[in-house]
């Protein structure tokens, strides 16, 4: 089996690294990639926005499968130009993609199909926001309705920072706020049935205890010890089969990875939002533990038969990622500054480093983007794992490095029978 990954970031690397295990998987390429791309593909200079583009080179590269990472060349249609040219695509027709592309159309979907979330305002005006407002209560909860690159949710008790969110986005939707600890649950769907990956957490927040402005992701952690056994089930069962089912009333049959971001209330699992692709850096554990072939299981859905497939399993233990950001990142990020040190993390035992935000100059690897690295390890539980993580980001230097230091620590006492687990909500937005 011939793969085309498009994207640059560390899902992508992440998503790579998954389907290079694969035997099935003859050649990987991917585009434009990123230098830990490099490693396990053979990249190619295209936009991925331009649908035409990546059709044109998944039919020069004569590939059997294309695997879209992020939500704008989905939005854009590049799996329309994909399937148009006759080739396999995992990733959401463009019609599917709102789901992603508008907060609204995933809000008035969920309510169709009678999926379980937020009570929630659809607003234009600054009176239809502060009527939304009053009717919420606090915290607010203020999402852009259009893709805006993880800076499109702001939750906070501040009255007039959530009235002036509303007003730079322009069309917003506010939320009711959901109280509960979220979780991430990726669904891997055909159209009509789907299979459940593992599901993971991740932690939105800058600095520790989930203080300081969102961002796309600072790590994340799989199996969740703490969450009730059979999550997956329910959330399959209430959540992503009615809007399966839906969305094929409405014509758009969803190929493609469903997240679900999910608050864990004391009224059960409540939808936050969907996604239309696999989260990073949340789905980077996930894949870690994936013990079943990837390349297999994309193609059944793309193709509309993952019926045909065994349903994906996973290998004993737990995983930690832990993201090494950029300074200045998430309000901007600094480039050009040279990393060290990411050799002799990936060769520690059960460890790999995950690229994102890097580039090559002069032969030297330089940080290219807010969200750098992402140092993920493996061990025998959640202990272990954050143990071989932090152990192999302390090797990992470049100037103004930033990361948290609480990734995967609340599950611990969880386990230790004193809970100190804190709901971090709806942070997210845009993964």
């Amino acid at each position: 089996m011939r793969v085309l990954v498009i994207g640059t970031g560390g899902r992508e690397h992440a998503l790579a690294l998954a389907l290079a295990r694969d035997p099935e998987v003859t050649e990987l390429h991917a585009a434009p990639g990123n230098p830990g791309l490099a490693d396990v593909a053979t990249l190619h200079d295209v936009d991925p926005g331009d649908p035409a583009g990546v059709a044109a080179l998944a039919t020069r590269l004569g590939v059997d499968l294309v695997v879209v990472g992020a939500e704008a060349p989905l939005v854009a249609g590049v799996a329309d130009a994909v399937v148009g040219a006759g080739i396999a695509c995992f990733g959401p027709s463009r019609a599917a993609a709102r789901l992603e592309g508008s907060k609204a159309f995933s809000k008035e979907v969920m309510a169709a199909a009678g999926v379980p979330t937020a009570r929630s305002w659809v607003c234009t005006t600054p009176t239809e926001v502060a009527e939304a407002l009053a009717a919420a209560g606090s915290p607010y909860v203020v999402k852009d309705d259009a893709l805006a690159a993880g800076k499109g949710v702001v939750v906070t008790t501040d009255r007039d920072e959530a009235l002036a969110h509303a007003a730079a986005c322009g069309r917003v939707v506010v939320e009711e706020f959901l109280d509960g600890p979220e979780v991430s649950l990726f669904a891997v769907c055909d159209g009509t049935t789907a299979y459940p990956l593992q599901p993971a957490q991740d932690f939105k927040r800058i600095f520790d205890g989930g203080r300081g402005p969102n961002t796309g992701g600072m790590g994340s952690y799989s199996p969740l010890p703490w969450a009730p056994p059979d999550l997956a089930a329910t959330v399959m069962a209430t959540v992503v089969q009615p809007t399966l089912d839906e969305m094929a009333r409405r014509g758009a049959h969803f190929r493609g990875c469903l997240y679900v971001g999910l608050a864990l209330t004391d009224d059960g699992p409540r939808v936050i939002e969907f996604n239309v692709r696999f989260g990073d850096p949340d789905v980077q554990p996930v894949l870690a533990l994936l013990d079943s072939p990837l390349g297999e299981l994309l193609l059944a859905a793309a193709e509309g038969r993952l019926g045909d497939v065994p349903p994906p399993t996973f290998r004993a233990g737990a995983a930690v990622t832990v993201v090494l950001a950029s300074a200045g990142y998430p309000e901007s990020s600094s480039k050009g500054d040279v990393i060290t040190g990411v050799t002799e993390a990936g060769a520690r035992d059960g460890v790999d480093v995950v690229h994102a935000g890097t580039a090559l100059v002069e032969d030297r690897l330089v940080t290219a983007g807010g969200r750098v690295l992402a140092v993920r390890a493996v061990g025998a539980d959640v202990a272990d794992a954050r143990s071989r993580a932090y152990a192999a980001a302390d090797l990992v230097s470049f100037p103004g490095l930033q990361r948290r230091s609480d990734i995967a620590a609340e599950p611990l006492g969880v386990v230790e029978g004193a809970s100190v687990l804190t709901p971090h909500h709806p942070s997210s937005g845009d993964l």
